[in-house]
């Protein structure tokens, strides 16, 4: 590995890097300053390196996947935010319930995984949440749960008049094995509240998941990138997150998700961003977010395409099959809605890497090697 270094040294053509390669090699903790470097340099080939180098440390030549499904029971949201394309009234033409028989029939014995979100339904109660993630776990006991944002928890919260700890041993109890990462869009209140005014405040999100994480509840993390924030913002969510697993250990990965404009308030306000841009995130996610198992490649925002080069730079996870995704392509997402096991696994051998099929709790299930 020392050999990798040296070479990314003469390859580095950014001065200001040489620093920061330096403390990559003596595995000490970035600065902000340094990730604000990495956010402004052009050199994005060394940045890449440096992030492979990390990822390769951790999980060598694997990328884990998951055969999952998400499910959006519903798309009626009791708020609105400009960034969303997903969440509607009860009175639009296209706002949807989904039943249970129509839940069912989306699940399989073959899922290792189901991801449920959706919209904060202002006539439902908590109960009808837990309903829906017993249905899966009474017909399906041996498949994970990852379900809700800490949005909806803090929802959950509101509609039940359970405090957070009451809500989360309620999920847990019905079957919930971890939080998802959503939410988060950009932690910093500036971007916060030009984006997402209504939604649970940077300090909620940050409490519900070291509650979690405290309470033995594994989650995830995520970054909406790609709209009006700066560099600086990208930092400091990164900052936050890390010092939410210093003080409270507990995510598993964290998944930058490329900002979708169709349909949504946000569109006339979009800057173009090159692909070195969504390249500097995921690579910079992989240096600066050193106490993070996982950086995922999320094929639905980047395209399959992209998100093979991304597993260059840093990503050690490919995340799922997922098979008909709907909050992000409401959005003008052009990826596929989803994918079989056999494409997973060829995506990931064709960028170079070994697939490894994982569960929700990244044990692994087959290596095809």
């Amino acid at each position: 590995m020392e050999r990798v270094l040296d070479e990314i040294e003469k390859l580095c053509y950014d001065e200001k890097l040489l620093p920061i390669l330096e403390k990559v090699a003596l595995e000490e903790r970035l600065s902000f300053e340094d990730g604000l470097t990495i956010m402004d340099t052009q050199d994005i080939n060394t940045v890449g390196m440096m992030a492979d180098y990390v990822k390769r440390k951790r999980a060598g030549d694997k990328v884990y996947f998951v055969v999952n499904r998400h499910v959006n029971p519903t798309n009626i949201c009791a708020i609105s935010c400009r960034f969303c394309a997903f969440g509607t009234t009860k009175k639009s033409a296209n706002a949807y319930v989904l039943s249970h028989d129509q839940i069912l029939s989306m699940l399989s014995d073959e899922l290792k995984e189901v991801h449920i979100v959706g919209g904060l339904h202002p006539d439902w109660k908590f109960e009808q949440y837990l309903d829906i993630v017993k249905l899966v776990k009474d017909n399906y006991p041996e498949t994970h749960v990852k379900a809700f944002t800490a949005v909806e928890i803090d929802w959950f919260t509101e509609i039940s008049g359970k405090t957070l700890e009451g809500v989360l041993e309620t999920l847990m109890e019905a079957g919930v094995d971890a939080l998802t990462g959503g939410g988060a869009e950009i932690l910093h209140p500036e971007v916060r509240k030009k984006i997402c005014a209504p939604k649970t405040v940077a300090t909620r999100w940050e409490e519900i998941h070291k509650l979690a994480h405290s309470m033995g509840m594994p989650t995830n993390a995520t970054i909406l990138y790609g709209h009006i924030e700066e560099p600086f913002h990208i930092v400091d969510h990164y900052e936050r997150l890390r010092q939410i697993e210093d003080e409270s250990p507990g995510f598993f990965a964290f998944i930058p998700v490329l900002f979708q404009p169709d349909n949504t308030g946000l569109k006339s306000q979009v800057k173009f961003m090159p692909a070195s841009y969504d390249l500097k995130i995921h690579a910079l996610a992989r240096l600066y977010l050193d106490n993070f198992p996982h950086i995922k490649s999320y094929w639905i925002t980047l395209g399959e395409k992209m998100a093979q080069v991304a597993l260059h730079y840093g990503c050690s996870d490919a995340d799922g099959t997922i098979m008909r995704e709907k909050i992000i392509h409401d959005a003008g997402a052009p990826s596929e809605l989803g994918h079989t096991r056999d494409f997973m696994v060829n995506m990931i051998k064709n960028a170079g890497f070994i697939p490894v099929e994982r569960d929700a709790l990244y044990n692994e299930i087959r290596v095809y090697n």
